[in-house]
């Protein structure tokens, strides 16, 4: 008689195991989905369409030249992100990063809206770290030195 009750205490406890597996793996997944930042190029965001807007999205690209117009009374900053072929009108709060500035590579993060322009939560400036010293009598071209500390030596 033994035998019967142990069989079903082994199923009891396989079943119980799944049920709790299932459960883990719901909470853990389940969750993840609303938590997930996107990094998109404007190109990829613009092919993205409708499906874009209302989501929390990071805008990789660059300052696009001529684009940045700055309210010091309000704070309020727009400007254009850039990847070369596309480009997306970006809305935002705040003070710039001290190195903000046009052709500056930039991450931001926010939302793409029905009026076709990102409202940035968050901005942050992408640099290089190109600079190398100099070698034992080598000859420094400050020129492409300040080139590179301003981040466009190519």
């Amino acid at each position: 008689m033994s035998q019967p009750k142990t069989g079903r205490i082994k199923w009891f406890a396989v079943a119980a195991l799944a049920v709790a597996g299932a459960a883990f793996a719901f909470i853990a997944l389940g969750g993840l989905g609303e938590n997930l930042v996107y990094y998109w190029d404007p190109s990829e965001l613009r092919q993205a369409g409708d499906k874009a807007i209302g989501a929390t999205i990071r805008l990789g690209g660059q300052v696009a030249p001529g684009s940045i117009q700055f309210d010091p009374g309000t704070s309020k900053l727009a400007f254009e992100v850039t990847d070369g072929k596309q480009n997306i009108p970006v809305r935002s709060e705040g003070v710039p990063p001290q190195m903000f500035r046009e052709n500056i590579g930039v991450i931001v993060e926010g939302t793409m809206t029905k009026e076709g322009h990102f409202t940035s939560s968050r901005l942050m400036v992408s640099h290089g770290n190109e600079y190398q010293a100099p070698h034992d009598g080598e000859k420094v071209d400050t020129h492409e030195l300040m080139k590179t500390a301003e981040g466009v030596a190519e």
